[in-house]
Parts: C-alpha cells; structure tokens; sequence
C-alpha cells in the first residue's frame, strides 16, 4: 500500500512540491552561518560581524528575517503534511489546480507565523534576550520556552489539532464542501495547533541550525504518524519539562 501511494507521488504537482522542499532546505544551508564565522564573532567581539548580521532594527532587516522563518517553515513542515496532501489527491477527481491550492492555502497559514516570528525575533533581540545569529542569550528565557513547549504537549488543544493530523481522511470529508483553499487554510491552523511551541523552540536550538531544524523536522512528522506518535507526544514534553528545570538550574 505505501509502495503504492508512493508511485502516486511522481505527478508534476508532486514533483513541485518536492523541489519547493529541498529547494526551502538548500536555501536555508546557504543562508547558515558556518561555524568558524560564529566562534570568530566570539573571539574578535560583535562587531566582527556586523555586517553580515540578518537581524537589524529597519524595515529590511525585519523582511530577510521573515523570508528566513518563511523558508525554514515550508523546509519543515510541509513534509509534516504529506499524509495528508495524499490523502487529499486520493479523495480529489479535479486535478492539479485544486492540489496546487490547498498547499497554497497551507503554507498561508505558516507564511502569517513567519511574521509573528520575526517580529518575536526582532522584539527579542533589541530586548537583548537574543544573539544577532537569533540564539537564546537568557538561560531565563530558553528554559521558559521549553517548559512552555513542554506543557502544550499535554494540553487538550494540542490533542485536538493532532487527532485531525493523524485522520485526514476523516478532515477532508468533513470540511470537503468548504473547496481547496479553505480546506488547505484549515489545514495549516490545525498543524500550527501541533506545532508552534516546538518552532519556537528554534530560540533555544539556533534559528539557523540546521541540525536542530532537521531533528526538529523527524520529530514532528512521527509525532503526526497514528502508531508512532501516540507514543511520543507526552513522553516528549517530559522531556522538554526535564530540559527546562536542567537549563534554570545551571542558569542559576
């Protein structure tokens, strides 16, 4: 069956989606700051580089940090939503356009997170909270947002928006009649239900890190699998509350 569904994927819509991701993923590795450049930061001060730093108080600063987070979101989670655009095209008899607008209508939704986290990013790091590379400077800080991503894994809102994620078959057919973009909008709300606290968590891992955006990235699609991820939802935010109280401990 998967074999089957996986043939199913070599439509030129399929083939877009794909090359959106790795082309979002390439993107997002030659916008990364080695990590010569970052410990040459450290060792010559701040001002070392200055110039090459995305986070600057104007206007154009604040648009390269909302293409960022645009980039890293559609790198991260549209993979998370493949199950369900499968889902969708086994239900559809209209083609490619209406695939084509429910993951225009999915990746709104995170494309209006991008923006509300740049402009987290830009309040934080002019509130000094933050390193110019988006990196937590307050152990105050990481460990509220750990403990934050920590709870919500257990929250009954958190559930909600993953028992529709493990069931797409069971969303479409009861949202089917609202059309694609609609579907495709709904869609992203329930994954940004899922999701947010981990992404924010970007804060505390690096939001240039490629290595935690990729372990990040596993996480939440198996946490979206109905066999895996019933099993890792809570264990994970007994994790992340572990993480929390450790980083407020060394802090002090």
């Amino acid at each position: 069956m998967i074999a089957a569904q996986v043939r199913r994927m070599g439509g030129g819509h399929w083939l877009v989606l794909f090359g959106l991701i790795l082309g979002a993923w390439g993107l997002l590795y030659a916008m990364a700051l080695p990590a010569d450049l970052r410990d040459g930061a450290v060792i010559y001060g701040a001002d070392f580089l200055q110039s090459l730093c995305i986070v600057t108080p104007d206007a154009a600063g604040f648009g390269r940090i909302i293409l960022m987070w645009a980039l890293m979101s559609a790198a991260m989670m549209a993979p998370t939503a493949l199950p369900a655009f499968a889902t969708y095209e086994e239900l559809s008899h209209t083609g490619e356009t209406r695939f084509g607008a429910l993951v225009a209508g999915y990746l709104s939704v995170w494309l209006g997170f991008s923006v509300l986290a740049a402009a987290a990013q830009m309040a934080l790091f002019q509130a000094g909270l933050l390193t110019a590379f988006g990196d937590s400077r307050s152990g105050v800080l990481s460990a509220a947002l750990l403990a934050l991503a920590g709870l919500y894994q257990f929250s009954p809102a958190k559930e909600a928006c993953l028992s529709k994620c493990r069931r797409p078959l069971s969303f479409f057919m009861q949202y089917w009649d609202e059309g694609a973009v609609r579907n495709g909008v709904r869609l992203g709300l329930v994954c940004l239900g899922c999701c947010w606290a981990l992404m924010l968590l970007a804060f505390v891992g690096g939001v240039m890190n490629l290595a935690f955006m990729g372990l990040a990235t596993v996480i939440m699609v198996l946490e979206k699998l109905p066999d895996i991820g019933r099993w890792l939802t809570r264990p994970l935010g007994v994790v992340l509350l572990a993480a929390s109280v450790w980083v407020l401990f060394a802090t002090i």
